[in-house]
């Protein structure tokens, strides 16, 4: 039996999927270059010369203009390859736009897999989310890989979850194994949280 917190969370990212799934290609557009302009400047700020990102679906904000302008700048990006086991694989990214479809129908790099501690040596975690609240608290889409990820890492380097404005919210129901993220890079503004309390 779900738990109360499961099943909250459960409605909440229907609605939030929902909700991504009728914005207009002008505002997807929009999103995507915006997401560009503040992630290359997060990772400016940062001076990381390795982050770890994904190739973000039709409904996320768009980070595949940002991966192939921070490959070709000389940055090592990580993408994440989904396996059965519930962990990471790793692989670097490439100037090609190959991908392939990973499980659960993701987009997903093709070049040389590495293992899931490849991304122990980012300087940076660039991660997607449903939301995140004013604490850092963030809903992923269920199926806590990137939970697991953090939990497991030796020295967790800065994480930032791309999310839409809107997605900022003031809290979200949250389980033991959830993992807080640093800030988040929205369209218009990158934050550091937790947010002062009012």
């Amino acid at each position: 039996m779900p738990n109360e917190v499961e099943q909250e969370k459960r409605a909440l990212r229907a609605e939030l999927r929902e909700r991504r799934q009728l914005l207009s290609d002008a505002q997807r557009e929009a999103a995507a270059s915006g997401i560009t302009e503040q992630l290359d400047a997060l990772v400016a700020a940062h001076g990381a010369s390795s982050v770890s990102c994904f190739l973000s679906t039709t409904a996320e904000p768009g980070t595949w203009e940002f991966v192939r302008g921070a490959v070709a700048r000389g940055i090592r990006v990580l993408l994440p390859v989904t396996r059965a086991d519930g962990l990471l694989d790793w692989a670097v990214a490439d100037d090609s736009d190959e991908v392939s479809e990973g499980m659960f129908g993701l987009p997903e790099p093709t070049g040389e897999v590495l293992g899931p501690i490849a991304v122990n040596d980012v300087d940076l975690m660039i991660i997607p989310a449903a939301a995140v609240d004013r604490s850092g608290m963030r809903l992923g889409w269920g199926r806590g890989y990137y939970d697991k990820t953090i939990g497991s890492m030796e020295r967790c380097p800065p994480v930032y979850a791309v999310i839409y404005d809107s997605e900022v919210l003031e809290s979200l129901p949250s389980e033991v194994h959830d993992q807080p993220v640093t800030g988040v890079v929205t369209p218009t503004q990158t934050v550091t949280l937790p947010l002062p309390q009012h």
